[in-house]
C-alpha cells in the first residue's frame, strides 16, 4: 500500500530558485566579471518574491560565485574555493570518520607532490629544509604531541610551500588541524617511517622525482598501513 505513496519535497523555494539560478549560470556560459540581472529582475523572471532571490543569491556570494560591486551590480566571481572549504573546518565539530578522510587526503597530496618539487625548487629552499631538520635533530627528546605536530607542520608546510600551487598550499594549511587528531589516535602506539625527513632532504638533494615518491611512501608507510587495517576489518 505505502509503495505508491511518495516523499513530500522538503525542498525551500529559495532553494528551488538557487537551482533554477544554477541552470541559468551554466546554460547561459557566464564567465568571471560578467554582469547579472538584479534582484528585482530575477525575482520577476522566477516568479517569486524579492527576499526568496536574495536568500538564493546570498549563499552564491558566500561561496564566492556572485560579488557586488557599487555602480555596476552583481557579476560572476571566481570562487575562493579554498576559503570555502576554511568556513567549514572545524575539527572538534568532525567525528573521528570525517577526520580520518581528511588525513588520508593529505597523504594523497603529499604523494603527488613530487613533480612540481622537482620542477620549483632552489638551493635556498634545500636550505631551509635542512635548517628545519637540523631543528628536529637538536630536539629529539621532545618527539612527543604539540613539538612532533609543529615540526611535521614545518617540513611538510615547506613541501607545499616549494611546489608553487597557492591552492595546493593553502589547503594543506586547512589540513592541518588534522594532525592533532593523528597524534592522539596513534598515541603511545605511534612509529616513525623509516625514511626521515633528514632522509628525504638527501633524495631531494641528489635523487629525483620517482625516488623522492618512493622515499615519502617509506616515510608514510605507518599511516598507510593503519590505513589497510581501516579496509581490512
Amino acid at each position: 500500500m505505502l509503495d505508491k505513496i511518495k516523499p513530500i519535497d522538503k525542498k525551500s523555494m529559495a532553494e528551488y530558485v538557487e537551482l533554477s539560478l544554477q541552470k541559468y549560470f551554466k546554460d547561459n556560459n557566464f564567465k568571471k566579471g560578467d554582469p547579472l540581472p538584479t534582484e528585482i529582475e530575477l525575482a520577476n523572471a522566477l516568479g517569486v518574491s524579492r527576499n526568496v532571490v536574495r536568500e538564493a543569491i546570498s549563499k552564491f556570494k558566500m561561496m564566492g560565485l556572485i560579488e557586488s560591486k557599487k555602480k555596476v551590480g552583481m557579476i560572476v566571481s571566481s570562487p575562493d574555493i579554498t576559503g570555502t572549504i576554511e568556513k567549514m573546518l572545524y575539527p572538534s565539530i568532525m567525528d573521528d570518520d570525517t577526520l580520518q578522510d581528511l588525513f588520508e587526503l593529505r597523504l594523497v597530496l603529499e604523494m603527488g607532490i613530487a613533480e612540481l618539487l622537482f620542477a620549483n625548487i632552489t638551493p635556498k629552499d634545500i636550505e631551509e629544509l635542512e635548517e628545519i631538520v637540523g631543528k628536529e635533530e637538536k630536539a629529539k627528546h621532545k618527539s612527543e604531541g604539540a613539538f612532533r605536530i609543529n615540526k611535521e607542520i614545518a617540513f611538510h608546510g615547506k613541501l607545499y610551500d616549494i611546489s608553487g600551487n597557492e591552492t595546493l598550499h593553502r589547503f594543506q594549511l586547512l589540513l592541518l588541524p588534522v594532525f592533532e587528531y593523528v597524534i592522539k589516535l596513534e598515541g603511545k602506539k605511534y612509529k616513525s617511517g623509516s625514511v626521515t625527513h633528514r632522509d628525504l632532504v638527501e633524495i631531494i638533494k641528489k635523487g629525483d622525482s620517482n625516488e623522492f615518491r618512493k622515499g615519502m611512501y617509506e616515510h608514510l608507510k605507518p599511516h598507510f598501513e593503519r590505513m589497510g587495517q581501516k579496509f581490512s576489518k
